[in-house]
């Protein structure tokens, strides 16, 4: 895998996002691809549990819904093959992670290696890894006293918040903010990172394996 400068051509490309929250960010990239300002295809949404508010807004946007909740399945081995043949059935080129809380299993690594992309909401290495995710994190940044915090756009391996990153985008932490305020300001880096990611690999500047 090489993520580094590559071919300036653009083509369009075929993308899953996965999500278990509300939404928001889906919401920004279905609405950017919609305005063709990033050459993507938004072909499906893939949720872990139906009351997501996230898939309200996929259906309320006409793009497909895969739910495959893990309560389903007798097995984590058996989610997996479901999500697999999920991403085989829809031709998926990519992958975004946006707020999915749950580990994804080897099959699908190995369906799209190198061609997942996930979103966490600090500057990695720090505030990474199992559980840090959401609340917790923001959290976790005001307690260690750091004056920045920001979004990281990394490749998807195995481990929790590994692999190789993208691109990460810096905000400040200002005094008196609180968990809430400083989620936003998060999420607001956090959109335009993922922009910018999924354009680097529709030009061929992150090369899947």
């Amino acid at each position: 895998m090489r993520v580094g400068a590559g071919s300036l051509s653009i083509v369009p490309v075929r993308l899953a996002i996965a999500a278990s929250g509300e939404g928001t960010t889906f919401e920004h990239m279905a609405a950017n691809a919609a305005a063709g300002r990033i050459p993507i295809q938004l072909v499906m949404l893939l949720a872990s549990r139906e009351n997501a508010g996230v898939v309200d807004r996929a259906r309320e946007l006409g793009v497909p819904v895969e739910v495959v909740a893990p309560t389903r399945f007798e097995s984590a081995e058996g989610w997996d093959i479901a999500v697999e043949r999920s991403i085989q059935e829809h031709r998926i080129e990519l992958l975004l992670l946006a707020g999915f809380l749950r580990k994804l299993g080897p099959r699908t690594l190995r369906a799209l290696d190198g061609r997942i992309l996930n979103t966490h909401p600090a500057l990695l290495p720090k505030f990474g890894g199992k559980g840090m995710y959401g609340t917790a994190v923001h959290e976790a940044v005001l307690a260690s006293g750091d004056q920045e915090s920001g979004v990281t756009i990394h490749l998807v391996e195995e481990e929790y918040d590994t692999g190789p990153i993208v691109l990460q985008k810096r905000t400040p932490v200002e005094p008196g903010d609180t968990v809430q305020s400083l989620k936003a300001r998060v999420q607001c880096a956090e959109r335009d990172a993922v922009l910018e990611a999924l354009l680097m690999f529709a030009s061929g500047e992150i090369r899947a394996r």
